[in-house]
């Protein structure tokens, strides 16, 4: 069975940083291009980051600099450090696995296979 399980979040200031985790099925940590997708209220679900088998990683240009996308393999578990924090990043956070081919092809264009449950970031000014 296909797990992505997310912990972390929660509000901050703006400004201020936090780092989201993803626990995902070892097959799936291995085998998968992972990453992150967000969406606010009223929006669409959008590409934030994702990292590949390689350790390629690709970024949406809303979060260059500032966030970073990383994986653990001792303990299959994808994160996402964030960092200089704006009203504009809150949404709920969404880990997901994809095709490990995804980052041949621009980011976003491949949709995810799995998701985790989703967590709430809340950004205020």
């Amino acid at each position: 069975q296909v797990r992505l399980v997310q912990f972390g979040g929660g509000s901050v200031q703006t400004g201020g940083s936090l780092t989201l985790s993803c626990a995902v099925t070892t097959y799936v940590f291995t085998d998968y291009s992972l990453g992150w997708w967000r969406q606010a209220p009223g929006q669409e679900r959008a590409v934030v980051a994702v990292i590949d088998v390689r350790n390629r990683t690709a970024y949406t240009d809303h979060v260059k600099g500032r966030f970073t996308i990383s994986k653990d393999s001792a303990v299959n578990v994808l994160y996402l450090q964030m960092s200089d924090l704006k009203p504009e990043d809150t949404a709920m956070y969404y880990c997901a696995a994809l095709p490990p081919w995804s980052l041949d092809f621009a980011l976003g264009s491949i949709p995810p296979l799995y998701w985790g449950q989703g967590t709430q970031i809340t950004v205020s000014s």
